[in-house]
């Protein structure tokens, strides 16, 4: 499984990078703050929704501390998508939240 900083992830968005963060935690959660321009797929419906997204597309997944994005990243991985668990999560960000 790839993974991936916090730290790096925000230094990519601070470069201009566009990445596609994908944020599994439950809808409270993401209201109390989150990183601007996320897709928010709840963990318990990535199941029903990952068909939304594009397996050429490479995301970041992000959740409170990595334990849930790291089994959404299992996941994904497992049907053939290109994506990276974001390790800490958001309990570890240190970048701007909206």
């Amino acid at each position: 499984m790839k993974e991936i900083s916090v730290q790096e992830v925000q230094q990519r968005l601070e470069n201009g990078s566009k990445l596609h963060l994908i944020d599994v935690r439950e809808v409270e959660e993401v209201q109390e703050g989150h990183i601007p321009g996320i897709i928010h797929i709840p963990l318990g419906l990535l199941e029903f929704r990952f068909h939304e997204l594009n397996k050429n597309t490479p995301y970041i997944i992000i959740c409170r501390s990595g334990g849930r994005s790291e089994r959404a990243t299992q996941f994904l991985s497992s049907y053939g998508y290109d994506v990276t668990n974001m390790r800490g999560g958001m309990l570890a960000w240190e970048g701007s939240v909206e």
